[in-house]
């Protein structure tokens, strides 16, 4: 008698500080770009979905905003969705091995505890970390707490990615599939066109501008051949409008530019994208605007 192969499915929260690499990661482990990436912490706002489906599995994994303390509205719904994220099948709990550790990394730590799931000690950017080092700074993390695996990577080159998707199957539920096979995230794509731009704000401006920048997608039309998209950046004080249109406006040309090529690639089609700027000052204590630049406004819900 021929024994049925089992088929395992559940969710997976990436957790971790600011800057870890938690989107980095989300895209190595669904082979294909989702989430935006800067070096600027915070980048992710908001939880996204992520689905990667395979034969015998499928993993929703949750990427989310870096734990931090709450300052701002913008701040305090951020730590939300990472408290609502939490409760997964298993819990990623993601280490900037080339960080200096700090008081915060116990308290992060603290959140990662109270889920009582199964968590992953994942040691994130051990390409530029010495062996010595390395070990030193899993010892410390199992004084902090005992987590069922403790797994080296480099989410920006692949290393270890397979191993450590071996270690969450290993411990995913049995049960069928969640989404349909080609359900890949929860992020409307206009959401998604929208972040694109961010991330494009974020790589190109100052220090001073990523935190007060957001991105609203005003009109969207979309044709078989041809997506037609008007976005507004929206930040807090004119002095950061003016980083971001540059002498001239070539910074938000340049902004535009990369962020269509971009959208073409993703969409598959011709994108005509035109993107102003707007100064919104205390954006980010302003709950109908942050409603507004959520997914769930831009989708409607």
């Amino acid at each position: 008698m021929t024994q049925k192969k089992t088929h395992r499915a559940g969710f997976v929260s990436i957790l971790g500080r600011p800057n870890a690499g938690k989107s980095t990661l989300l895209n190595a482990l669904l082979g294909s770009k989702l989430a935006i990436v800067a070096p600027r912490p915070q980048t992710t706002r908001t939880a996204i979905q992520g689905v990667l489906t395979e034969p015998g599995a499928q993993i929703v994994f949750v990427d989310t905003p870096g734990i931090h303390k709450s300052t701002t509205l913008l701040n305090k719904r951020m730590m939300d969705e990472v408290r609502a994220s939490a409760d997964a099948d298993v819990v990623l709990f993601l280490v900037d091995a080339f960080a200096r550790t700090t008081p915060e990394d116990a308290e992060a730590v603290d959140l990662v505890r109270k889920t009582g799931k199964p968590a992953l000690a994942v040691f994130n950017k051990i390409d530029k970390l010495q062996k010595h080092k390395l070990l030193a700074l899993i010892e410390r993390y199992k004084e902090m707490h005992e987590f069922a695996a403790y797994i080296p990577i480099s989410a920006l080159k692949g290393d270890g990615v397979d191993v450590l998707r071996r270690e969450i199957l290993a411990r995913l539920p049995e049960g069928p599939d969640l989404y349909p096979k080609d359900y890949f995230t929860d992020q409307p794509e206009r959401f998604l066109a929208a972040e694109t731009i961010r991330e494009k704000a974020l790589r190109l401006t100052r220090q001073e501008v990523p935190h007060a920048v957001a991105v609203i997608v005003d009109q969207w039309e979309d044709t078989p051949t041809l997506l037609r998209i008007a976005a507004t950046i929206y930040v807090e004080r004119t002095g950061q409008k003016t980083i971001l249109i540059g002498a001239g406006g070539a910074m938000l040309k340049k902004i535009g530019t990369q962020a269509r090529q971009e959208l073409e690639t993703r969409m598959r089609k011709k994108v005509f994208l035109q993107t102003f700027v707007k100064v919104r000052p205390h954006w980010r204590d302003d709950p109908e605007f942050l409603t507004a630049s959520d997914w769930r406004g831009m989708a409607g819900m």
